[in-house]
């Protein structure tokens, strides 16, 4: 079994999402970081860093899967975002846990075999693939585990004859 530890990142709202990987893939949990928008940007940093830490420190996964940022459309952003995912990084690090990055069009590929898919179809193949009643909620949280799921797909490690 592999547990991995999918990352949506933000400095607002982290989504993560937990899955375990064997022959099929069950979620474990999922959930935000959110970050109260009063405090600076380097307390809500701290706050992600150590929320981080905390979900590897309780969950144990043996990756962590992480969504690249490759393009922005709000340059005021992109900055904060960048540093958070840095801070998200920098954590995975600090627990020796390796670190898989995937693009919003690998991660679509994964889900739904089509990169260009809209983020319906993509929550949508997250609630089919992990056998979920309704889409997971907020959209971080969703987003997440599509990353998650993604790296389950893609990575050599994993058996290919699942889902």
């Amino acid at each position: 079994i592999m547990r991995i530890l999918g990352i949506d990142p933000g400095y607002g709202i982290v989504g993560w999402g937990l899955i375990d990987v064997d022959n099929s893939i069950q979620v474990i949990d999922y959930g935000v970081v959110s970050t109260p928008k009063e405090l600076t940007l380097p307390e809500r940093l701290e706050v992600i860093y150590s929320s981080i830490q905390s979900l590897i420190n309780s969950y144990n996964p043996d990756v962590m899967s992480v969504e690249e940022l490759f393009y922005f459309k709000n340059q005021t952003t992109v900055i904060p975002v960048a540093e958070a995912r840095g801070v998200i990084l920098l954590s995975a690090k600090m627990c020796k846990l390796p670190i898989f990055e995937y693009t919003p069009l690998q991660i679509k590929q994964a889900l739904t075999g089509f990169g260009r898919a809209e983020k319906a179809q993509v929550q949508y193949m997250v609630k089919t693939l992990l056998g979920l009643e309704k889409v997971p909620k907020p959209d971080d949280a969703a987003d997440a585990l599509a990353v998650a799921i993604c790296h389950s797909q893609i990575n050599p490690r994993l058996n290919d004859n699942f889902v």
